[in-house]
């Protein structure tokens, strides 16, 4: 009984992994007529993503959720918001320079512009609206700031930016958005958030703690279309 407990995460993850790799094999056996090229490799890639995944998600459990929580309630106790604001800025910043998605599309937008747009210079660009939205986020909390009321303005900001900003730019801005949400970032700056919102006491957790993913994404967004302005200045 206590194997079967160990072994049940495995499983778990095992069971999301094998429909989406079945699929694709059935797909090309099937529909592209195309038979599998080196399935060896195949089945050795899928077991490691498989252990993989699942010692990830189970180190995430039990070292970045507990710090973020721990840390977003400690920080309260600085009694300075300037800060702790400062904190989760640079938190936002360094996570996010460590984020593979993130260096993945940089990588690509670099290959892709032939040079024109260098991958570090993506990274950091990123990494400082990330750093900023995480900045504005704890700023919300610590001031029970409702989010629509920071995230309207932010909004018009990046449509007018929109205006300004080189098209392609825009499309890249869109992308590292979603890159930044990755397995470092979420788990650690959401835990954050929400002990430093349940700590508080004057705000509510489920209000002000969520949300702060999405300015984080938001100020990914401003940081590359501003990149883009002054690049095509």
């Amino acid at each position: 009984m206590r194997m079967f407990e160990t072994l049940k995460p495995l499983w778990e993850t095992t069971r999301s992994v094998i429909p989406i790799v079945g699929f694709m094999l059935i797909f090309q056996l099937l529909v592209l007529k195309k038979s599998v090229a080196d399935s060896k490799q195949i089945i050795g890639g899928l077991v490691l993503s498989i252990l993989g995944l699942h010692f990830f998600l189970k180190g995430i459990s039990l070292s970045l959720l507990p710090l973020g929580d721990s840390i977003g309630r400690d920080l309260f106790l600085l009694d300075n918001k300037y800060i702790i604001v400062g904190f989760a800025f640079v938190l936002g910043y360094f996570a996010t320079l460590v984020e593979p998605a993130l260096r993945t599309l940089a990588l690509e937008v670099e290959e892709v512009s032939v040079g024109a747009i260098p991958t570090k210079t993506l990274i950091h660009a990123v990494a400082v609206g990330f750093g900023i939205g995480m900045a504005l986020g704890i700023f919300k909390i610590l001031n029970n700031i409702p989010t629509s009321k920071i995230v309207m303005p932010i909004l018009v900001l990046a449509i007018v930016l929109c205006r300004f900003a080189p098209e392609e730019y825009v499309a890249i801005a869109m992308d590292s958005a979603s890159a930044t949400t990755g397995p470092v970032n979420i788990p650690l700056n959401m835990a954050l958030a929400i002990g430093l919102a349940k700590i508080s006491g004057f705000t509510d957790p489920l209000l002000n703690g969520f949300g702060i993913i999405g300015l984080t994404s938001l100020g990914a967004v401003i940081s590359v279309l501003v990149l883009g302005i002054i690049g095509g200045m």
